[in-house]
């Protein structure tokens, strides 16, 4: 039996920069409805959304009938919490809050066994060796693993050309909410400064020969960072798009009486306001 290739492995080989929306409802069959929109790449959230081990699981095995590349993002770059995920299957990992190379660092150990890292051996009883049904899954399970890590901090972004540096680090992906909230521009991630911090840490990656990825629910800024050279974005969210959906089905049919959110969200032609 042998595993799907890894997110790295599809950024190396793509011809094109590669879409994605975020699933944060931590429902499967919003995932799956996700996974089956065309999309290349699906990210589950456990950071900032209601998904524990068990709704992660299922959300794999939700988007494991489509050609899309799952990734997990983990709440937090805890080797504990790491391990548990990468056992669920989870092939494709990205960490919030990496402000340095050193932290970056001790997360490329977390996702290796010993002698190159610290992750715990138990993949005969997890999904993540298919139950010993992976050939040499001990040996080779580096290979079937990719690390993205978030840069989403001034800190992150002055230390980002070490941060890509890091071997194993396979891309980093970019925040610029978080990037402008650290930057003095709380709800400003659109600000020529983050904007600019955002450039810079594209440049960074281009320079080390790593992919970068920007998340961007707002279209001309998505546009904007494929033309600068991303090589992944996500353009939305399920519980976005049906926010914003179901706020415009309101304004049309009821007058905007759901109230000041649905009209706003109407006013701003179904996108989401901020970038996440």
């Amino acid at each position: 039996m042998n595993l799907p290739e890894t997110f790295a492995a599809r950024l190396s080989a793509a011809d094109h920069p590669l879409i994605g929306l975020w699933a944060c409802s931590g429902s499967p069959v919003m995932a799956e409805i996700v996974a089956g929109s065309g999309v290349d790449w699906v990210l589950i959230d456990g950071e900032h959304s209601p998904n524990g081990l068990e709704s992660i699981l299922a959300q794999l095995y939700a988007v494991s009938a489509y050609p899309v590349a799952p990734v997990v993002r983990v709440p937090i770059g805890d080797t504990v919490i790491i391990k548990q995920v990468l056992d669920l299957g989870a092939q494709n990992l990205l960490v919030p809050m990496v402000d340095s190379a050193d932290q970056a660092a001790e997360l490329v150990r977390a996702i290796r066994y010993p002698a190159e890292g610290v992750r715990g051996v138990g993949a005969s009883l997890a999904r993540s060796s298919r139950w010993n049904r992976v050939p040499a899954y001990l040996r080779d399970a580096s290979a079937t693993i990719s690390l993205t890590v978030q840069v989403e901090s001034a800190a992150a972004v002055a230390a980002v050309d070490d941060i890509v540096a890091v071997d194993g680090v396979d891309a980093i992906f970019v925040g610029p909410a978080d990037l402008a909230a650290s930057m003095g521009r709380l709800g400003e991630p659109s600000h020529p400064e983050v904007v600019e911090a955002v450039l810079a840490s594209l440049r960074a990656a281009r320079r080390a020969g790593k992919p970068a990825g920007v998340n961007a629910f707002v279209p001309e800024e998505a546009e904007r960072y494929l033309e600068a050279g991303a090589a992944f974005v996500a353009v939305g969210a399920d519980v976005s798009i049906v926010a914003r959906a179901s706020e415009a089905l309101a304004d049309r049919f009821s007058g905007g009486s759901a109230g000041e959110t649905g009209s706003a969200g109407s006013a701003a032609g179904g996108a989401p306001r901020a970038s996440y």
